[in-house]
């Protein structure tokens, strides 16, 4: 999540800064009159993509090395242009090397440069869902870019979970499926209980003003970043970083009451929250027959895998492997999903299957 990464990036000293000058593209695709689950209707939903590298046709004119990389709740396309993510594995001789590689890097709806409750309907904006999203990247995929077969689909967190509803809803589609902090079951517990909350918090505000503000409703979204960053921390990490009272809490006062000045549009923020609704994949894993590298971290207060759903769900896919990220005090919760360090070689491993 973006109110969570941003804020995590600069309490957890480790994380890179600055990233490199990567040639990409930019671009939007306008898909007219987008019908939505709930019955609504855009005349113009605008998709912002970002891609690198470029398209390579088969003998028969068809795109055969695509790879699209699916952002997490409040994030943007161009997260994996971080130097943590795309100096693994853009590069000469990395798994996802753009000389032979096409990426594309979506914004998805509600997102970035993609068309957003913010954009000016706030509340009135059609509420979206994953289905909704997963159908907008397929369009865009098909109909703007012209591609109709993925060699991979790699996900983090919500894109995580997009993956999985690729799987199911279009079999085959992808080649490879590399979900990376999620679970393919319907979000229940403490994963919806911290949404819930956070929701709550913002629409309580009285300044949130059934989504008609001036000024951001801060004291709501304070609440709802605050509860962010604690279902996105590693434990031991911050226990490292900060272990005494003073240091934390001069960290709160300082650089991060800073960043509190920086929180995303609160209708934006209800409506990424909320998009996860009504996922459940669970009933059709079985459709999933390509090769699955799922991926999650055992210091993820999201995902907690204490629950055991990964070692019970993974079996009704053929041909998934799931790997348990051992926490440590480098490791990154929830956000150890954007650290190719952790993982690209396993990565590596399944592009290299058939």
């Amino acid at each position: 999540m973006r109110i969570l990464l941003t804020l995590l990036a600069l309490i957890l000293t480790a994380t890179p800064a600055a990233a490199k000058d990567w040639p990409i593209k930019e671009g939007d695709f306008t898909l007219h009159d987008f019908a939505f689950k709930s019955g609504e209707k855009l005349p113009e939903l605008r998709m912002h993509y970002t891609t690198l590298g470029f398209p390579h046709r088969d003998k028969n004119g068809r795109i055969d090395n695509a790879v699209m990389v699916l952002h997490g709740t409040g994030g943007t396309g161009k997260q994996f242009l971080q130097p943590q993510f795309a100096d693994e594995l853009y590069g000469p001789g990395a798994p996802l090397d753009i000389a032979t590689h096409y990426i594309i890097l979506p914004d998805n709806i509600g997102h970035g440069g993609s068309s957003k409750p913010s954009d000016g309907l706030r509340m009135a904006f059609p509420h979206y869902d994953y289905d909704d999203m997963v159908e907008a990247q397929r369009r865009l995929l098909v109909d703007g870019l012209g591609v109709t077969r993925l060699r991979l689909i790699l996900g983090t967190s919500m894109g995580c979970m997009h993956a999985f509803v690729w799987g199911t809803t279009h079999p085959g589609f992808a080649e490879r499926l590399a979900p990376f902090a999620c679970q393919p079951v319907e979000i229940a517990g403490r994963n919806r209980l911290w949404r819930k909350l956070s929701i709550d918090a913002i629409e309580a505000d009285p300044a949130w003003d059934n989504g008609n503000y001036t000024a951001q409703p801060l004291s709501g979204m304070r609440t709802a970043t605050s509860l962010s960053i604690i279902a996105g921390a590693n434990p031991l990490m911050l226990q490292d970083h900060f272990p005494t009272r003073e240091k934390l809490e001069a960290e709160l006062a300082g650089p991060m009451a800073a960043r509190f000045a920086t929180m995303a549009d609160a209708n934006d923020t209800i409506y990424w929250l909320e998009a996860s609704r009504n996922y459940n994949p669970s009933p059709f894993l079985e459709r999933i027959t390509v090769p699955v590298l799922w991926i999650n971290s055992a210091d993820d207060f999201i995902n907690p895998p204490e629950l055991g759903i990964a070692e019970r769900e993974v079996k009704r896919m053929p041909h998934a492997r799931f790997i348990l990220i051992p926490a440590t005090t480098e490791t990154r919760g929830h956000g150890t999903h954007t650290w190719a360090r952790f993982w690209k070689a396993d990565l590596a491993q399944l592009l290299a299957t058939h």
